[in-house]
């Protein structure tokens, strides 16, 4: 057998590197003041919501969680905004979402000053129901998905709940916990998705905030998984408490996914001890610039890359960047195989 046959022998018994499978998460600020507005603005192509998929579009994950997406009863968003994602030549035909605890109103003064219907009385905050949901968007076929958003927070083991009235009814989620199972074409992932509460505004948010992160320490899967979405906290600037962060940083690994660009780091930016190219959120207002979109796969898994999108102001898709979102999109790269 001369040498070109061996290596077409090769060849055909030695099997295909499988490409890596690439996660997203992002807050692309498609909320809105009412319910049905936001399907409005798709369905009129307004400015904002072209600028979020266009984004989506450049990045082309196989998999992403949108937080900050509103929901509705027939899912009536999402399919558009998948609609766009297509026309923009990145189809991403699977969808997930569900009704979220953002806005959903429990007749209660949740927040104990004295008037009730107001934002802050929904199990999370939001005008209405559905108000900055949650939303996967795949290449693959997504489910099953384990729901455990109506978990009370008192029944977390652990919880870290102040006393008060109200705690037969407070769900743990202010938005939403997912456990959602993407089938890639190597091996099923999990995506423990959600979006927690910022520890700010009410003196319950920072231990909220902690529990809701916390709550995935117990019910990490025996398989692929990644923790994934707005954790709402910093490991060194802010004003949250990161050691539920950091409790999952032992068990999960980070690839510290880093912006190309960085603002400088004045006004509220100045004082802050963090890696600046980790942040995911810009403010020009106290607490400055801040990590707090996150994802954490397990140890075992074979991350290939990683990064933030936060273009330098003479990138083409700046002006997209900060029309759709102060939010920066994440994103990693892993092997399955």
């Amino acid at each position: 057998m001369d040498l070109r046959a061996l290596v077409l022998a090769a060849l055909m018994v030695t099997p295909a590197m499988a490409d890596p499978v690439r996660l997203a998460t992002w807050n692309p600020g498609l909320s809105r003041q009412g319910p049905g507005l936001l399907l409005r603005d798709i369905a009129a192509r307004e400015g904002q919501v072209v600028a979020a998929a266009r984004i989506i579009a450049h990045l082309r994950p196989d998999a992403i969680l949108l937080t900050g997406f509103d929901w509705d009863l027939e899912g009536r968003a999402l399919i558009a905004f998948g609609d766009l994602l297509a026309e923009m030549g990145h189809p991403m035909p699977h969808r997930f979402a569900a009704r979220p605890n953002s806005g959903m109103a429990t007749d209660r003064d949740m927040d104990g000053n004295g008037r009730l219907g107001e934002a802050r009385d929904a199990q999370g905050y939001g005008d209405f129901t559905g108000q900055s949901g949650m939303a996967i968007l795949s290449r693959w076929p997504i489910g099953p998905v384990s729901d455990y958003t109506a978990l009370l927070w008192r029944s977390m083991d652990g919880n870290r709940m102040p006393d008060g009235p109200n705690g037969d009814i407070q769900r743990l989620s202010t938005t939403a916990h997912w456990d959602a199972v993407i089938k890639t074409p190597d091996r099923p992932l999990h995506l423990l998705a959600m979006s927690a509460t910022p520890p700010a505004f009410e003196d319950r948010n920072i231990a909220r905030n902690h529990d809701e992160l916390a709550f995935w320490l117990n019910r990490l899967p025996n398989a692929p998984f990644a923790v994934i979405g707005n954790l709402n906290v910093d490991l060194s600037d802010g004003d949250g408490d990161p050691s539920a962060l950091l409790r999952m940083l032992d068990v999960t690994q980070d690839p510290q996914p880093r912006g190309a660009f960085q603002p400088p780091q004045t006004g509220p930016n100045a004082g802050h001890s963090g890696d600046a190219a980790l942040d995911t959120a810009e403010y020009d207002r106290d607490p400055g610039n801040l990590r707090l979109d996150y994802i954490l796969p397990a140890k075992g898994l074979t991350v290939t890359g990683a990064g933030v999108f936060w273009p330098a102001p003479d990138d083409p898709l700046a002006g997209a960047a900060g029309l759709a979102s102060h939010r920066k999109p994440v994103w990693i790269e892993l092997e399955l195989e």
